[in-house]
């Protein structure tokens, strides 16, 4: 419609697993297998607390900074300095720190501070697909580079550069990617933070599910890069399991000159919106103190549900999944005898559970399902069941 801008010509009408879902969803229960809310997931949480910390009587005080409040920006901070990723790297100051209310309006400023209309950033492929919806309304292109999976998954180098052009600004990174699970190793970082100095390209690192180590343990996080501009970005709703607080942060790093000029204009950015709440900001301290025992509960879910769909492949030769290095969800390589989505579909027709294809995930060919592992337990090890007797 031509009263619309260009950038919301997006495909409004449902795609034909969307349908299938609602349509089986009307008919009764479903055993849904991409659960990812992880308050609705039976998790337990401490209540009370969490509304404690949000009845700070300063939060009747409106004392904006654009940057966010010095106190929630060192909680922010501390728990960085005291991760171990840091390995020696140097201290993160809370100066380095901007709050957001979510990564998704981190993108935005980013892509406004690098980004000019029609320019590039390269994002992983798989990955995660909101990346596409986030460029477009900035007036941003995206470019792919691929993972590709030999005894775990490893960023093609070369492709990379190919894929990098004259309007290229910036790399992104999901560190662990989602759904592949897969950390960026201390090797490939190296790497990629040099071709984007030589380059003048910004590195953005998405690790909202860093402290998630599944069969491996994560080696770095993109907020000590500091040979290239680099952007770490993570929050609340993984780091702590409480997407409904909203609440994120961008990490800002990288050689003295380039760094304090993207703080200066970030600052301004965020000024001009000042979108994060008062009461979550006091409260941020404390929810971040609390996240080691809502980790711990999604730890255990995940092991549980890996152990029970391990069992249930034991034998099976038709199937194969991946290895996970981190993060909560599993990728199985399954027969491509028809399209993920037409598997998918039948799934959900046939069997009631609800598995997401592979090409949500924009993987390079068919033959790949998602599943999430923190999942209720018995409805996992049921809908695994269900959907295994197939193959």
């Amino acid at each position: 419609m031509f009263m619309f801008a260009r950038r919301t010509d997006w495909q409004l009408t449902q795609n034909r697993y969307s349908a299938a879902l609602d349509r089986a969803r009307k008919r009764g229960p479903l055993l849904d297998l991409t659960a990812s809310n992880p308050t609705q997931c039976g998790f337990e949480y401490e209540s009370e607390a969490i509304l404690k910390a949000l009845s700070c009587p300063e939060a009747l005080l409106y004392e904006p900074q654009a940057q966010g409040l010095a106190s929630a920006r060192q909680a922010v901070a501390d728990y960085y300095n005291k991760h171990p990723v840091r390995a020696g790297a140097g201290e993160i100051s809370a100066e380095q720190i901007f709050l957001s209310t979510s990564t998704s309006e981190a993108y935005s400023f980013l892509f406004r501070l690098l980004c000019n209309p029609e320019d590039e950033v390269l994002v992983p492929r798989p990955s995660y697909p909101l990346f596409e919806f986030l460029a477009r309304i900035q007036d941003v292109k995206l470019a792919t580079y691929d993972l590709f999976h030999d005894h775990g998954w490893h960023v093609d180098f070369a492709g990379l550069k190919k894929a990098a052009g004259a309007r290229t600004r910036a790399v992104l990174l999901v560190n662990p990617n989602n759904p592949t699970g897969s950390f960026v190793h201390s090797a490939e970082l190296r790497q990629i933070a040099s071709f984007c100095r030589e380059r003048e390209l910004a590195l953005i690192s998405d690790e909202v599910f860093l402290d998630y180590a599944v069969e491996s343990s994560a080696e770095m996080s993109v907020a000590f890069e500091d040979e290239c501009l680099s952007f770490a970005l993570s929050g609340l709703s993984k780091l702590a399991a409480l997407p409904q607080m909203k609440l994120a942060w961008m990490m800002v790093n990288g050689p003295v000159k380039l760094r304090d000029a993207a703080r200066d204009r970030l600052e301004i950015i965020a000024d001009t919106y000042l979108s994060v709440n008062t009461p979550i900001q006091y409260a941020l301290p404390q929810l971040l103190s609390q996240r080691e025992r809502i980790q711990a509960q999604i730890a255990a879910r995940v092991r549980k549900n890996l152990m029970a769909l391990d069992t249930h492949l034991a034998g099976n030769k038709a199937i194969e999944r991946l290895h996970i290095e981190g993060g909560w969800y599993a990728v199985l390589r399954v027969p491509a005898t028809q399209t993920d989505e037409e598997l998918a579909i039948e799934l959900i027709d046939r069997d009631g559970v609800v598995i997401h294809p592979g090409h949500f995930y924009d993987f390079s060919g068919e033959g790949y399902l998602v599943v999430s592992l923190i999942t209720p337990e018995n409805d996992f090890a049921e809908g695994i069941r269900r959907a295994l007797r197939r193959f």
